[in-house]
């Protein structure tokens, strides 16, 4: 289908929602049916030889639709919302050049309203001292003292940041430190920015029983294809825990367990666990966003054909496709 534009704005289509609730098949019948293109926006699918753990889509089931931002680092880089940004926008541009709608795919939310609503991440990063004196807190006194640390200046922050996460708890505390302001404010002010697109932001979700069932059966499935042998083959080319790629769900508990610091069956367990919350985390994320659709694939008696007919009805009403 043709592109249109609305009030000068270019189309843009996201389709997320939580893990494992079945968003790749639906984006390639999405981006079939209108002419689209996938940007992944997904924290590990951009890592190379990272593609059980990660859930990656393979070229033989992309079915022809070109995929972005998938295999395009190395384990050992570093990956973080502005190096998204600027790599999705690229994305997009080439997109738009072929005639074709961008449809962003993946679970990230704090990926997707970065390129949404184009949110401005540029601060004074001239001063190291505080980065470094706070990175130093953190290994003395460990990734709980620092997230306390956070929760006395801005607690709301602390409601989107895992503790574990430490470059983003350092962040947020240095963005407080420096500016005198919440960062939460600021992402909230942010958020309050008229979006470069005229966009569509489908939440694709379904009964928390069936979502949880696929996680496990997916995390099962992940064990049978080789995850440990994976995990296994990126720690004998010097991948850490230390590092972005190695904290993802699934590769830091399978390296925990291939150190001797747990069994497998623990880190599986885990593995399980962990992934069922952050679905829960994702939908309390989506539920906070603005113009949101969701797609409750119970209302649609789980027939796809449906959801697509559906989301392209919206489009065109939206003004999206002809």
């Amino acid at each position: 289908m043709e592109v249109t534009g609305h009030v000068n704005k270019k189309p843009l289509v996201i389709l997320t929602g939580p893990t494992a609730v079945g968003k790749t098949a639906l984006s390639i019948a999405l981006a079939k049916a209108i002419g689209g293109e996938i940007i992944s926006a997904d924290s590990m699918q951009v890592y190379r030889r990272m593609d059980i753990g990660s859930a990656k889509i393979m070229p033989e089931e992309m079915e022809g639709v070109p995929h972005h931002l998938i295999d395009v680092l190395e384990p050992t880089e570093e990956f973080n919302v502005v190096v998204f940004q600027k790599l999705a926008k690229q994305a997009a541009e080439e997109i738009y050049s072929r005639g074709h709608i961008p449809i962003l795919v993946g679970g990230t939310g704090f990926y997707i309203q970065a390129l949404v609503y184009d949110i401005d991440f540029t601060e004074n990063d001239e001063d190291n001292a505080l980065r470094q004196s706070l990175e130093e807190q953190a290994r003395r006194e460990g990734a709980e003292a620092l997230y306390e640390r956070l929760r006395a200046v801005d607690p709301e922050s602390c409601e989107s940041i895992h503790a574990h996460n430490i470059k983003r708890v350092i962040r947020a505390i240095e963005f407080y430190e420096k500016t005198g302001k919440k960062i939460s404010d600021h992402n909230r002010e942010q958020r309050q920015n008229d979006s470069p697109y005229n966009f569509a932001y489908f939440v694709l979700t379904d009964s928390r029983d069936r979502i949880y069932r696929r996680i496990n059966e997916r995390v099962d499935l992940m064990m049978a294809q080789g995850l440990a042998e994976e995990v296994r083959a990126l720690r004998e080319t010097g991948c850490r825990r230390n590092m972005v790629s190695m904290q993802g769900l699934g590769y830091k508990e399978i390296l925990s367990a291939l150190e001797g610091e747990i069994s497998m069956e623990e880190a599986v367990y885990l593995i399980k666990r962990d992934t069922r919350h952050f679905a829960k985390r994702q939908l309390t994320w989506f539920r906070r966003e603005k113009e949101v659709i969701w797609i409750d694939k119970t209302v649609f008696d789980q027939k796809s054909q449906n959801i697509l007919a559906f989301m392209q009805d919206f489009l065109h009403e939206k003004g999206m496709i002809l």
